[in-house]
């Protein structure tokens, strides 16, 4: 039987652990924070420290990061937590061990009004 798309994310938030914006804002330390998103989205505006490696190629890419360990704290967003989340799944599955994905994306991060960066 076929899934829609927003079916595979809700499975994919069924394995993961997402952390509010609110909640990565207070603790933000020692976390490679990545945006998933497109580099025109990225360019558009994002949260400060993130480095983009959009979804299509996290999975090739993201090893070749220096602060990318097996055991890294890796955090993830993306506009509204999908492609976040199915990214953090793919990544546990290839070994890291702590992966999080920001709930609500980057539209719940502005929402809350959290500093971004801007062109």
């Amino acid at each position: 039987m076929s899934m829609t798309a927003a079916e595979l994310v809700a499975q994919a938030r069924l394995r993961i652990r997402e952390i509010s914006p609110a909640d990565f804002h207070r603790d933000n330390a020692a976390a490679l924070l990545v945006d998933v998103r497109e580099p025109a989205e990225f360019a558009a505006g994002h949260i400060e420290g993130a480095i983009n490696i959009p979804r299509g190629v996290l999975e090739f890419q993201i090893g070749a990061h220096p602060a990318a360990g097996q055991d890294a704290r890796i955090v993830l967003y993306c506009r509204t937590g999908g492609r976040a989340a199915l990214a953090a799944d793919s990544l546990q599955q290839l070994g890291f061990t702590d992966v999080h994905s920001i709930s609500g994306g980057f539209e719940d991060w502005t929402a809350a009004k959290l500093p971004i960066v801007l062109p």
